[in-house]
């Protein structure tokens, strides 16, 4: 059983920006329950199916495997949800901790957030001087929600 402790927060600025490089990222939902969601997702040539349970705080159980890039093709292109999640990510090292940075495409341009993977809930961490307000606790930012309501729809 796998577990995911995350923390999401809005950026206050492009300083992050140097010396990061970006991956594209498409993604779509084929659920998007509350208590569950199952994500198809493409990364370079790499094709991913994820199922995520119910967020309790800033934890929830999530469990990723592997699928064919044929596979997972197919699933984006005909029994996703739309919009799909176009981004892309940058890893920032800060503080012994990688901050993944997704800057959104189509629907929900104009939205960047950086999210930090977490080892415990009261794990203490050093913000970087980038990191602007805290929306861990608000379910607008949810890729999964970004999806339903787009950002540029709010």
């Amino acid at each position: 059983m796998a577990q995911e402790i995350e923390r999401k927060f809005l950026l206050a600025s492009d300083k992050w920006r140097s010396g990061a490089e970006g991956r594209q990222y498409r993604q779509g939902y084929l659920s998007t329950d509350k208590a569950r969601t199952v994500r198809v997702r493409i990364v370079g040539e790499r094709g991913l199916l994820t199922i995520k349970g119910l967020t309790r705080g800033i934890s929830r159980l999530e469990f990723e495997y592997d699928i064919p890039l044929a596979d997972a093709t197919r699933l984006l292109d005909e029994l996703c949800h739309r919009p799909l999640i176009e981004k892309t990510r940058y890893e920032v090292t800060h503080g012994g901790l990688t901050w993944e940075i997704d800057e959104f495409h189509g629907d929900n341009a104009g939205l960047i957030v950086a999210e930090v993977e977490l080892a415990s809930e009261d794990q203490e961490i050093d913000l970087p001087e980038w990191v602007g307000a805290e929306v861990s606790g608000d379910p607008r930012y949810y890729n999964s929600n970004l999806a339903q309501h787009p950002f540029s729809k709010w």
